[in-house]
């Protein structure tokens, strides 16, 4: 790829590797750009945060902009980038019709992280003690939004193949501006395999997750409530130990020791908390995305439990690296046939291993992604010709958003 081109990635917020899978992913993106030898900016509107990833480090220039703001024409002018990279369809619907206007030949990507709307779809039916079903996509709001960035943009980036069918059939995407880029891992070597701590060496279940995610937050709820005490019926002894970023109030009242229930807060290496622990649990009821949580676990060795949701998309055709269990009973009995049962746990853990292995190595993608991406530069004019409605809705929602940005710029004067 050409190597003086410069990558304008617009973030929704600052990446945080260490808080959210969707920090890690964005760092992976922003690696594959530096190999590539492309200059590389990192612009966002959010207020810096205390874990926030030190881009310089990265050699990546930061830039803080303002919504609703035309200083943001001028900067984006100036740099002129050949690519732009929007962190989320809420970036792309602010930021996307300036870079449209301001940079008409830069090829826009979206980095979708997970299809909100399938999430939210799925929240509402859950909340509303039904089953979900896809139809339910088409009257929820949040997806005219989204729908729409998808097919403004010149390529969108999908992390789960279940969304890519969703896209395609439920909306009629064309293949052609959809790529399926999951998260990136570096291989795990044998020798790390070896240092892992042994099934005898291990204790404990645990959960990991970001607390101002909703599905997880919902998933402790479950845990405590329902499984957890399905789970102490049969281990007495049994510690569940609960850790993620942003813990509220109403998380941190969880915590009993007595019913061996501990919130932990936020780990401050992840992975070795998940090293440590012989089990995780991640019974989510909702969502959307790939979970990192669980692809963590693998990397960790650890084998998991989770539902239908939690492992969507991520296996293939391959045996997960533990259990997948939608009923309460049936999730607490496989989690603690799996805590007990070396056999049954090592094999598990295999199972994560080559999952790994054939799904998620960075060196299975990067090479097609990077062809492919400048396949569509090349041919730019061409890829847009054949998404009219693509280009219908930028020359509409260009005015639209427009001038709903510039009469609040005007108001804010």
């Amino acid at each position: 790829m050409n190597a003086n081109q410069t990558v304008l990635i617009i973030g929704f917020v600052w990446p945080e590797p260490n808080s959210s899978a969707a920090g890690g992913r964005m760092v992976q993106l922003i690696s594959i750009f530096k190999e590539q030898g492309f200059e590389v900016t990192f612009a966002s509107p959010a207020m810096d945060s205390d874990y926030m990833i030190d881009l310089n480090s990265l050699n990546v220039n930061k830039k803080s902009i303002a919504l609703n703001c035309s200083s943001f024409d001028v900067f984006v002018k100036d740099l002129n980038p050949s690519i732009v990279l929007f962190d989320r369809f809420m970036i792309e619907e602010q930021f996307g019709w300036r870079v449209a206007e301001n940079c008409p030949d830069a090829l826009r990507l979206l980095d979708t992280e997970d299809l909100h709307c399938l999430r939210l779809a799925r929240q509402k039916a859950f909340k509303e003690s039904r089953p979900f079903s896809t139809d339910d996509l088409l009257v929820e709001e949040v997806a005219k939004r989204e729908i729409a960035s998808i097919l403004r943009c010149d390529v969108s980036l999908m992390i789960s193949e279940y969304e890519m069918e969703v896209l395609k059939t439920v909306f009629k995407i064309d293949s052609n501006i959809l790529y399926y880029l999951p998260l990136l891992l570096e291989p795990i070597k044998e020798s790390n395999i070896q240092n892992l701590p042994s099934f005898e060496n291990r204790n404990n279940f645990v959960f990991i997750g970001n607390f101002l995610h909703e599905p997880n937050w919902n998933a402790v709820q479950y845990l405590k409530e329902t499984i957890w005490p399905l789970i102490r019926k049969q281990m007495s002894e049994a510690v569940l130990q609960i850790y993620g970023a942003y813990p509220s109030q109403k998380v941190l009242q969880l915590h009993n020791p007595k019913q061996g229930f501990y919130i932990m807060g936020r780990a401050d290496d992840a992975q070795e908390v998940v090293r440590k622990a012989r089990v995780v649990l991640a019974p989510l009821r909702f969502g959307a995305g790939i979970k990192g949580k669980l692809l963590e676990a693998m990397q960790c060795g650890t084998p998991s439990v989770t539902t239908t949701i939690g492992a969507e998309s991520m296996c293939g055709d391959l045996l997960w690296n533990g259990f997948i269990a939608d009923d309460a009973q049936t999730f607490a009995d496989k989690a603690v046939g799996l805590y007990q049962d070396k056999t049954l746990w090592i094999k598990a853990q295999e199972n994560g291993f080559e999952i790994i292995e054939k799904r998620y190595l960075k060196s299975l993608f990067t090479d097609d992604f990077v062809k492919h991406i400048f396949n569509v530069q090349t041919n730019l004019n061409s890829h847009r010709l054949h998404n009219f409605m693509g280009t219908m809705l930028q020359h509409h929602t260009l005015m639209s958003t427009k001038y709903m940005s510039r009469w609040i710029e005007e108001k804010n004067k």
